[in-house]
């Protein structure tokens, strides 16, 4: 390895030395209403708790203080909705007033302290406010992707018990417009447990109905509350105390909410903000995410605010509203200097513009760097980027749970050198290990769970939602000492991380376990693939059979089975007939969730007839009914079965 200047190494190394003064440090960025007593408590909650005895909140941290610093007339939030042709500026002192007033109308409705919050909305700013308006109060919010099912909605309903719901009329898939209130009125029938109060926000693509007594008219309600002048100041809340609950999208059996707790979730994204994503106050970040997801409430609402910055939030897709030039527009018409976005998001962009003509149309000039993150960004997809955008393209891999990057490449320590397909190194926090199926650590460039040794850094989950046990055996319980990432991986010589896989997509053929992940990697070099997936497919005899998924690029018209044939022999050759790899079967798309992710192991159930369910946040069902035909093609799928309910 080439050295760097990065002063990575002496940070990492600070953290490892002596954890407690690292983190105590990095928490004097945060204004605390009280002291906590104990940077942290090793006997609390399950594996310990941070910042004990302290108190804050994050609406403050997030707004407040900046006006009063003397920045209210900085940007806070740059809205663009491509969808509806509009955009909305707010600065950090009409955001604030904004918050301040939802929170004031959120008191009257009768939510308090500790209470917990739905929010099912799409992309618009009201969505953020309303995050923010429930932080300023106290009350915990839970933010259920717009749209989804609402038999989906009723379980987590049943499960946080929330007092109310804010919501939206209806929010837009492309050109799809997708009415809520029906299955927000569902969900509600559906569940046993009954908010109290539903807040609405009527929007122009499709008025709805409400019900009497129980649903208010946002717009109407705020300007009562604005005619008044009435706010509501922040309410100081518990390090400890939680600040959300994020239910994990999951493909089978019961939704797990992910708890946020208030202060080691300031503490840690404030410092990403500077030292991972290298992101100075007033710059403009654009994470390219949704609010319903993990990131979206990471980066788009709480990272960027609590560091002094610009928020983007972006309500369209990444090719077709209008075309796949409009990340581009964006970037340059707004300044943005970095954006994080999924891997998906660029193959698809690919995909439509392989050669990259949009590009040069527009005055990049102020963009500096591209970050990948919730898909496995295979190599092919990084040396696209890098060489039509001409900057750095930084992978880094985190979970729901976790909140924040385990690894990245630390842009504001200065970038290491990137090797393609390793999100690069652990960050300060993560005592990162690779173990056998018995626990045991094993050396450089051995593959095995990817576990992080206990206790998990600020901001990582403390437990699931009134759920303790199941917290256990999700997470420490194979591994005691270590928290199961349940992805596969390796750290190689230099102690750069590469993850291959989920666990249970480490397949098993004829007793050699191999990485999809790495198969995936090869099948990315044909010059023809946009994107593929890889399962593993049951077989009598050898155990498993990986079967490859591939979508083309636009504008390849040579025959299937030539192209076919060549992925087969590019596998084979380049990993070994070890790999049996000899079905590929090519697709119009792959299916997945709308966070960009893969739905790998429901494709594997249908090829292998297993009982199956329709995974709530699929983005189009219809895509499963053809990848079973295509599955039934090559003699696979024969015994399918439909999607339990």
């Amino acid at each position: 390895m080439t050295p760097s200047a990065s002063r990575y190494p002496a940070v990492y190394a600070a953290w490892k030395a002596d954890p407690l003064a690292f983190w105590d440090q990095v928490a004097r960025d945060i204004e605390w209403s009280r002291p906590y007593d104990k940077v942290f408590d090793p006997y609390g909650g399950q594996y310990g708790r941070w910042f004990v005895g302290g108190e804050s909140n994050t609406a403050w941290n997030c707004l407040d203080r900046h006006v009063r610093d003397g920045n209210g007339d900085r940007m806070a939030l740059i809205h663009d909705s491509p969808v509806t042709k509009s955009q909305r500026w707010l600065t950090y002192r009409e955001l604030t007033t904004e918050v301040a007033t939802l929170a004031a109308v959120l008191l009257e409705m009768g939510i308090n302290k500790g209470e917990r919050v739905v929010i099912y909305m799409p992309m618009v700013p009201e969505a953020l406010i309303a995050m923010l308006a429930c932080a300023r109060i106290g009350a915990v919010h839970s933010v259920v992707f717009g749209g989804f099912a609402a038999t989906e909605l009723a379980t987590r309903l049943d499960d946080c018990r929330p007092v109310a719901i804010l919501a939206a009329s209806c929010g837009i898939e492309g050109t799809r417009i997708v009415e809520y209130k029906p299955l927000l009125d569902r969900a509600i029938e559906l569940a046993t447990c009954k908010p109290h109060s539903v807040l609405l926000l009527q929007r122009p693509q499709a008025q709805a109905t409400m019900v009497d007594g129980r649903d208010h008219d946002w717009s109407r309600r705020i300007a009562e509350a604005k005619a008044r002048n009435l706010t509501a100041d922040c309410v100081p809340v518990a390090a400890t105390d939680p600040l959300y609950i994020l239910y994990t999208s999951g493909t089978t059996g019961q939704p797990k909410g992910v708890v946020r707790d208030t202060g080691g979730h300031m503490v840690a994204l404030k410092w990403t903000m500077a030292n991972h994503y290298g992101i100075q106050p007033g710059e403009v970040f654009w994470a390219a995410s949704d609010v319903g997801w993990v990131v979206g409430h990471s980066y788009i609402v709480y990272a960027p605010l609590l560091a002094g910055a610009t928020t983007l939030m972006f309500e369209g897709k990444p090719v077709g509203t209008p075309d796949a030039g409009v990340f581009w527009r964006i970037i340059a018409e707004h300044k943005v200097v970095a954006l994080f976005t999924a891997p998906t998001a660029f193959r698809a962009i690919k995909k439509e513009d392989p050669t990259g003509e949009f590009i040069p149309k527009y005055d990049l000039s102020n963009f500096r760097t591209l970050f990948l993150a919730g898909e496995r960004a295979d190599p092919e997809t990084i040396k696209w980027a890098e060489a039509k955008l001409n900057v750095p393209v930084i992978d880094h891999w985190w979970q729901t749970e976790t909140g924040w990057p385990i690894c990245g490449n630390p842009v504001g320590l200065g970038i290491l050198p990137v090797k393609h397909g390793s999100p690069t190194v652990p960050m300060p926090g993560y005592d990162l290990r690779v173990l056998d199926e018995r626990g045991m650590p094993v050396a450089a460039g051995i593959p095995g769970t990817l576990a992080v040794k206990l206790p998990l850094p600020p901001g990582a989950l403390p437990t699931l939602w009134g759920n303790d046990a199941r917290f256990r055996k999700s997470y420490v319980e194979e591994f005691p000492g270590y928290y199961s990432t349940s992805d596969a991986g390796f750290i190689d010589q230099d102690g750069y991380v590469f993850v291959m896989a989920r666990t249970d997509d480490v397949i098993n053929v004829a007793g050699h376990r191999l990485s999809t992940g790495q198969m995936e990697e090869v099948i990315a070099q044909h010059k023809d693939v946009a994107e593929c997936a890889v399962i593993g497919v049951a077989d009598d005899l050898k155990g498993q059979n990986a079967a490859g998924m591939v979508v083309l690029n636009n504008g390849v018209n040579r025959p299937a089975a030539e192209i076919e044939a060549e992925i087969v022999k590019l596998v084979r050759d380049v990993i070994g007939p070890v790999a049996a790899f000899k079905t590929v079967m090519i697709v119009k798309r792959l299916p997945k969730t709308r966070s960009g992710k893969i739905l790998r192991a429901t494709v594997r159930q249908i090829a292998d007839g297993e009982a199956w369910k329709m995974p709530a946040t699929i983005d189009d069902p219809a895509v499963l009914v053809e990848l079973t035909e295509a599955l039934k093609s090559k003699g696979l799928a024969t015994n399918a079965k439909a999607p339990v309910d």
